[in-house]
């Protein structure tokens, strides 16, 4: 019995071993707790119940397998499928611009190869795993994991996991994997509609702040506008990169975040970068342009004291270099300042300075300098609230929070606030709300 079991776990370790493209899933955590539980079950049926230290090596190995699968929301056969949806492999990547028939039928069957693996794989999971050590006598900790949690995942990763689940060949689902790669992507781009760029690479942003179009009071003609021009983007138009410029508060940035609420959808993704990683741009242009999705990169707060190279780099993304840009990126960038680079009196020209011969053309290093702002398609403006939309905006934001005061009284405490902190503006109306509801419910 235990040569046999012997055996079949040797049987499923040169299975793993034989992966031809997706061995990529292998360095997931839950993958690597795997192969060492079958590791010390292997031992443990080669020594026999003699030896107490394997029984603890494959009691240790599974709790910390079955830790990694829970903390995936997935049962084991789901977590596998999942894996092969997101991996980032050479047949992945070339489905997702290549049809099917058209890729290499080596790769084509290396890919079936890997499905006929993964699926073998997945059905040795929980309750062969619960069997095998219950073979060994340890039946009180062999619990296993049954129910996965779906209702997070977008559509169309569930019912593709949803349809891997109901076929006994994996291989005849490949087409629609592809498909499924085509539109979705791989990687982080099937699990994610928000993005960051830190430490030189794209991270996935779990709970993104999502704006609904709802919650944006006032500036009809600016969200329009953005709108519009996000539309002819997803639909293979010419779109153009967009500057926000205005006072604080005003709602820049929650404009930006809207999109992602409309349109993810549509393919839409946004990928937020701080302004001291803009020289990593044309890094990030390069990732992106692999994608099937549509991405708007969101630079908050733009400004620049000096010529950098994060000022060059953007240049770079908004005119373009040598190499063609991206068809499926646009910058959306939201600013304080109309002129991007900081500009100083002793930066503009003067008769001494011609004189002197510090510089030539001392005009034309002006007009480059101002001209930054110039290279977004859009300029959409955003002047301070006055106050009917800034009550406007405080009647929504107390509605939506179920604040119940009569008009005037709200009215009188939202003006107060305004004077005694940051004037009027979308900000104050929401720092008013959150301070009165906190307020109210103290005292209630």
């Amino acid at each position: 019995m235990l040569e046999e079991t012997r055996q079949s776990i040797y049987g499923k370790q040169v299975r793993i071993a034989s992966l031809l493209l997706y061995q990529n899933v292998l360095a997931q955590e839950a993958w690597e707790a795997y192969l060492k539980l079958l590791k010390s079950l292997a031992n443990f049926a080669l020594d026999g119940h003699e030896n107490n230290s394997r029984r603890l090596s494959y009691l240790f190995a599974y709790g910390k397998w079955f830790r990694a699968i829970a903390a995936t929301g997935y049962n084991w056969r789901d977590y596998v499928i999942s894996q092969i949806l997101t991996s980032d492999n050479p047949f992945s990547q070339q489905a997702q611009t290549t049809k099917l028939d058209l890729l290499p039928a080596c790769l084509v069957s290396a890919a079936k190869h890997d499905l006929q693996v993964l699926e073998e794989l997945s059905l040795w999971g929980g309750d062969k795993l619960v069997d095998c050590i219950d073979s060994f006598g340890d039946r009180s900790v062999a619990w296993q994991l049954s129910i996965s949690n779906l209702s997070r995942l977008s559509e169309s990763k569930r019912s593709l996991i949803l349809k891997f689940q109901a076929t006994d060949d994996w291989t005849q689902l490949l087409p629609e994997l592809a498909n499924y790669y085509q539109h979705s992507g791989t990687g982080l781009f099937t699990d994610y509609d928000a993005f960051c760029w830190r430490n030189g690479h794209l991270e996935g942003i779990a709970h993104p702040d999502l704006v609904q179009l709802s919650d944006l009071i006032g500036y009809e003609s600016q969200r329009q506008t953005l709108y519009k021009n996000t539309e002819a983007f997803l639909s293979g138009y010419q779109a153009l990169h967009v500057l926000l410029y205005g006072s604080r508060g005003t709602g820049k940035s929650s404009m930006v975040k809207s999109l992602m609420y409309a349109y993810r959808d549509r393919g839409l993704r946004l990928v937020e970068v701080a302004k001291n990683d803009l020289k990593d741009l044309p890094i990030i242009a390069e990732i992106l342009r692999q994608a099937p999705q549509k991405f708007v990169i969101f630079v908050d707060d733009l400004s620049f004291e000096q010529e950098s190279e994060d000022y060059k780099a953007l240049k770079v993304v908004l005119e373009g270099n040598l190499a063609a840009q991206p068809n499926n990126l646009l910058v959306y960038a939201t600013s304080n300042r109309r002129h991007l680079l900081r500009e100083y009196f002793s930066d503009r020209p003067s008769l001494r300075d011609i004189r002197d011969q510090q510089e030539i053309n001392p005009w034309d290093t002006m007009q480059e300098k101002l001209s930054l702002s110039d290279r977004f398609g859009l300029t959409l403006t955003f002047l301070q609230a006055d106050q009917e939309i800034y009550l406007k905006i405080v009647h929504h934001l107390a509605k939506r929070a179920g604040l119940k005061l009569l008009d005037d009284d709200l009215n009188f405490r939202a003006l107060q606030w305004a004077t005694r902190n940051n004037g009027q503006s979308g900000r104050t109306a929401q720092q008013f709300v959150d301070f009165l509801q906190a307020d109210i419910e103290i005292k209630s």
